[in-house]
């Protein structure tokens, strides 16, 4: 059972990963609102991302995973999944 969430930090984690960008998880965490362009990650950063989440928690992702427009909605819809499976 996953009892834990994706948070701010381990995206942050993910994003230097699988798209090679930096960001701070506090500047991350303040701006959940705005879109993931503003950090420099494009969608197929954010496919990398969901792909590695697939592999890490070893379930489906929704396919509107990879058009989310924010941190805040990819979050909530990453974590809504999760536990729904879990």
């Amino acid at each position: 059972m996953i009892t834990t969430e994706v948070t701010f930090d381990e995206l942050a984690a993910l994003m230097k990963q699988a798209a090679g960008i930096t960001v701070d998880p506090k500047e991350l965490r303040e701006s959940a609102g705005s879109p993931f362009d503003v950090f420099g990650l494009d969608s197929l950063g954010l496919l990398g991302i969901v792909g590695e989440l697939e592999n890490r928690y070893g379930q489906s992702l929704p396919p509107d995973s990879e058009r989310c427009r924010t941190p805040r909605e990819f979050l909530n819809l990453i974590n809504s999944t999760l536990t729904a499976g879990a």
